[in-house]
């Protein structure tokens, strides 16, 4: 049987009294909506939250710290159960901030999705990865839009916050509701879209700091989203649904492009003898016209790897290419072997030793430093091309423990993180620097392990004194 957070009585009758009242109401579509916009501004809104992972627990976060109540949904039961016991399941967020959240009496948290109607705004963090043939995948979009389409009632707000492509509540996610309902949107509920611009583990920026965007097909639809967001964030209207789809994807697209420059430029100065740090530092100095784009052992996540890519298969839809998503996806999805090609060429040059029977340890395998996600890592197709070749391969992260369950990726499963010590660096052949996490003893890499492949600049405050086994790659 599920349990609930916070399962009182006082709740539980506050969240079912406020939306039988909101049932209620009669009137216009307007009238119906200017209702929804007084309880967000008076805080007696109930905001269901379904998925609980990168997006849906910090997006839960806000609304709780603004006085709202919640209530998560998800299908993984261990998220729930960690949730009431007050245990985090995501590194950047710790068990003080989770503790906060269940003890506010204003958190609940299910695997029962018969509950929804209790919600008055019903958000989707859902994911949308790409299929083996580079196109979307709305899987998991369809599946929890259907669900909730069963249980939908009028007035309530449904809002997709993952990144898709221009098109998709439009074509996808308003058929679905309405077929499976019988309601009408924009008559008897809203539809609304606001992406996720989750950045994890910046510790400059949260979901409450960040602008949400905000983009309905009617003045109503997109009041109510503006209120529901505008709680506990700056919001920014856009006119429609389909051009909120499209800025998510012109933020991913514009990173894309940029790191795939970045890294030619890189591969350009490397064989000029010009360190592309060098030239990046003294060009971000130049106050405008100028962003810094660093390059790296790969690309990582689940934005930039595969968000531009939802653009490039609606584009064809209308006939138009893609040249620049598509060059830029080219460049990036290399890395990971050029990266693997260096390591051979260094040990060869450097050490006299094929990479055949190397060892070889990579220090950090998350996507990006300081967080414990492992979602499209380059770090993965270096480990399992490494393994092709023969390497023995171990990694460091502090971050990851251990490697999850990889189907698609069987080289990479049952790995263990090592320890960094003085031994252990000396053990190897090379280490190879995929994640430069902070806290890290490089110092100590640098002195005992032979020969260091630096593909983020990590080691770049003991250069002077280690440059001779430092390769930049």
């Amino acid at each position: 049987m599920d349990r609930h957070i916070n399962p009182t009585d006082d709740l539980m009758m506050t969240t079912r009294t406020v939306s039988s009242e909101f049932i209620d109401r009669s009137g216009s579509f307007d009238s119906m909506a200017k209702a929804f916009v007084d309880r967000c501004h008076d805080k007696t809104i109930v905001v269901g939250i379904l998925g609980l992972g990168y997006v849906g627990l910090p997006l839960a976060e806000a609304f709780v710290r603004a006085g709202i109540k919640v209530m998560g949904f998800d299908i993984d039961q261990t998220k729930i159960t960690n949730l009431i016991e007050g245990r985090s399941y995501i590194r950047h967020i710790d068990n003080e901030r989770v503790e906060d959240m269940m003890t506010s009496k204003l958190m609940q948290a299910t695997t029962d999705f018969s509950r929804l109607p209790e919600a008055d705004a019903l958000l989707m963090c859902v994911p949308t990865p790409l299929n083996m043939h580079r196109e979307p995948d709305l899987t998991y979009v369809r599946l929890t839009t259907e669900v909730i389409a069963k249980y939908l009632r009028p007035s309530q707000l449904v809002v997709l916050e993952s990144t898709t492509y221009p098109g998709t509540s439009d074509e996808v996610i308003i058929p679905i509701l309405e077929q499976g309902s019988g309601l009408k949107c924009g008559v008897d509920f809203a539809v609304a879209y606001s992406p996720e611009r989750e950045d994890p583990g910046n510790p400059h920026f949260c979901t409450t700091s960040i602008p949400k965007v905000v983009g309905a097909n009617t003045d109503p639809e997109r009041d109510m989203a503006l209120a529901l967001y505008g709680a506990f964030a700056k919001t920014v209207p856009v006119s429609d649904l389909k051009t909120a789809e499209a800025v998510k994807l012109s933020e991913n697209i514009f990173r894309l492009i940029n790191i795939a420059l970045a890294n030619e430029l890189k591969t350009v100065f490397g064989e000029m003898g010009i360190d592309a740090w060098e030239v990046i530092e003294a060009a971000k100095t130049k106050p405008f016209g100028y962003m810094a784009f660093y390059p790296g052992p790969g690309i990582g996540g689940h934005c930039i790897p595969i968000d531009p890519f939802y653009l490039s298969w609606k584009a064809r839809q209308y006939g138009v290419s893609t040249r620049f998503i598509e060059l830029s996806g080219d460049v990036t999805a290399n890395l990971p072997r050029q990266v693997t090609d260096a390591t051979a060429n260094g040990l060869s040059t450097h050490a006299k030793k094929a990479i055949n029977g190397a060892r070889v340890l990579l220090m950090g395998i998350a996507y990006k430093k300081n967080i414990d996600d492992l979602r499209e890592s380059p770090a993965i197709p270096i480990i399992e091309q490494l393994r092709k070749r023969g390497a023995i391969v171990d990694y460091y992260d502090p971050h990851i423990p251990a490697t999850p369950y990889f189907p698609e990726h069987p080289a990479c499963n049952g790995m263990v993180s090592v320890e960094l010590t003085a031994e252990s660096a000396a053990s190897y052949d090379c280490a190879l620097i995929i994640t430069d996490h902070d806290g890290v003893d490089y110092k100590t890499l640098l002195e005992f392990c032979p020969l260091i492949i630096d593909t983020r600049n990590a080691t770049h405050a003991f250069a002077d004194h280690f440059a001779h086994k430092i390769i930049k790659a």
